[in-house]
């Protein structure tokens, strides 16, 4: 039996109309009205690996392991969600085009509050101070950020690294990765001599002695954790429950896991 035109056309509306219904029931809030991508789910992205605050670890229920994501499963328990992490891009993460794409709710990789960023995003209240630091082989001449004129360093590309290693290194050259693992490797295989990024990062690198940190540099960064800019609720959320985490001993306690021995 043959349909007409106008038949077919209104049942493949009707189609159309019960898949997107399908699809955004996937969706929805929190308990206190906040945006979801996954009902009942707190989605985070991350740009792993990126130890300690960002690591994969298959024996976990997350299958991540770090400070950050420490901070998150505690979080996601306090708002009475579930918790589901993604690895993703940095460079996807501080532009919002993860968090616009609805891949995540909120965005915790190591991410310095800028106002650039914020043109963009919204943030939480900062949850780590951190410094910036500059990581030689041990046997490297290197002993200063002076010393890098003529000298291949390597940074993470969309990074407050890059940004004070262009500010400050003069004379450097400047070599972008899209990721630590990445940068980590071009100084074992001797293709950069040096890497300028967050110091708890340089310092995970120098635990077999094979590299040190020669230069740290005070530069007043706070990690915050991104999310979607307008969704209010959710920074409120997130705010809440850091404060309840740092009055009732649990952010110290984590802390203290992975920063106990940082000068």
């Amino acid at each position: 039996m043959k349909m007409s035109r106008i038949t077919a056309l209104t049942l493949t509306a009707l189609t159309a109309l019960a898949l997107g219904a399908c699809g955004s029931d996937d969706s929805g809030t929190s308990a206190s009205g906040a945006d979801l991508v996954k009902k009942d789910t707190l989605t985070v992205c991350s740009d792993v690996p990126y130890p300690p605050f960002e690591d994969f670890d298959k024996s976990s229920d997350s299958g991540f392991k770090g400070f950050d994501v420490d901070i998150v499963t505690e979080i996601a328990k306090r708002l009475d969600l579930d918790l589901a992490i993604k690895d993703s891009s940095f460079d996807a993460l501080q532009s919002g085009q993860a968090l616009n794409a609805k891949q995540c709710d909120l965005a915790a990789s190591a991410m310095t509050i800028t106002d650039d960023r914020k043109k963009n995003l919204d943030f939480s209240d900062g949850y780590y101070d951190s410094q910036q630091s500059l990581l030689v082989p041990a046997d490297s001449d290197i002993a200063a950020i002076a010393d890098l004129k003529g000298v291949k360093v390597g940074v993470q590309q969309g990074t407050t690294g890059k940004t004070y290693a262009e500010e400050n290194a003069t004379g450097a050259e400047i070599v972008s990765f899209p990721s630590d693992a990445e940068m980590f490797q071009a100084i074992k295989a001797g293709q950069v001599e040096a890497l300028l990024q967050d110091l708890p990062v340089n310092l995970d690198h120098t635990t077999d002695g094979t590299f040190k940190v020669v230069e740290t540099y005070e530069t007043d960064e706070q990690y915050g954790f991104a999310i979607k800019k307008g969704n209010s609720q959710l920074v409120d959320d997130v705010n809440g429950a850091l404060e309840e985490m740092r009055g009732d001993g649990t952010y110290d306690t984590i802390y203290d896991t992975y920063f106990s021995t940082e000068d």
